[in-house]
């Protein structure tokens, strides 16, 4: 099966209860089908200077940001592939172009280059070089069901709830463990689209009363790691 490398779309973030998430999924059930992973445990490491300054800036919300993360779908054995993938966000669109490479060379990223000469590969080289001290900072994992709308499968839909993070062993073949992101009753939705939403999606999130939030995983994590602003129980209550 391909695997899609580029990506270019809007992601509309929003804070749910499971209850809320089953009444989405059961009105939207002859629509929506799953994708390629269907329900998956997505693992992530997130790389950052020794100062964070990517998720410090990221936490700004200027108009331009920027983020490298690994990710692998499921704890990584030497032989399964993982995604590199660059992410950066320009005037409220999402750019992210990935990567795939064996999980025994996901610890060589800063020589991509020299066994995957692609631009994609060369971007990585270059955000290494940008940032010197760029390093694994954080491990991220959550489980996620993810939908595409069968008329428009360029419309896609996730739920991702169980996040779990910690700031050692950090390394995808190390199983998912750390501390909950989330309340477990609470449930991350994205939705995910080339332009604007179709007005049914439009008519159910109004029907429902669901507004979107700026949420971000990797940036609240920062903030419970370091205590700055709001904590991950605020972040929900606020938004």
């Amino acid at each position: 099966m391909k695997i899609q490398t580029v990506f270019r779309r809007y992601e509309i973030k929003y804070l749910i209860k499971k209850e809320q998430r089953e009444q989405i999924l059961s009105t939207l059930s002859g629509r929506l089908r799953a994708d390629e992973f269907g329900h998956s445990t997505v693992c992530n490491l997130y790389y950052d200077t020794s100062d964070y300054l990517l998720v410090r800036r990221s936490l700004e919300q200027p108009q331009y940001k920027e983020k490298l993360r690994l990710r692998s779908y499921g704890t990584a054995k030497a032989d399964d592939k993982v995604y590199a993938e660059i992410k950066r966000k320009y005037d409220g669109v999402v750019y992210k172009r990935r990567i795939g490479l064996p999980a025994s060379e996901s610890g060589r990223l800063r020589e991509l280059p020299k066994t995957a000469d692609t631009q994609i590969a060369k971007e990585i080289a270059y955000f290494f070089s940008r940032y010197p001290s760029l390093a694994p900072r954080v491990y991220l994992s959550y489980e996620r069901d993810a939908f595409y709308d069968a008329e428009d499968p360029a419309l896609r839909m996730t739920f991702d709830e169980n996040i779990l993070f910690r700031d050692h062993h950090l390394s995808l073949s190390r199983p998912p463990d750390g501390i909950a992101l989330l309340s477990s009753d609470t449930v991350l939705m994205e939705l995910k689209c080339g332009g604007a939403l179709p007005l049914y999606i439009v008519k159910l999130l109004s029907e429902m009363k669901l507004y979107k939030t700026s949420f971000s995983k990797y940036g609240t994590v920062y903030r419970v790691l370091f205590g700055e602003g709001k904590t991950a129980g605020e972040e929900i209550r606020h938004a």
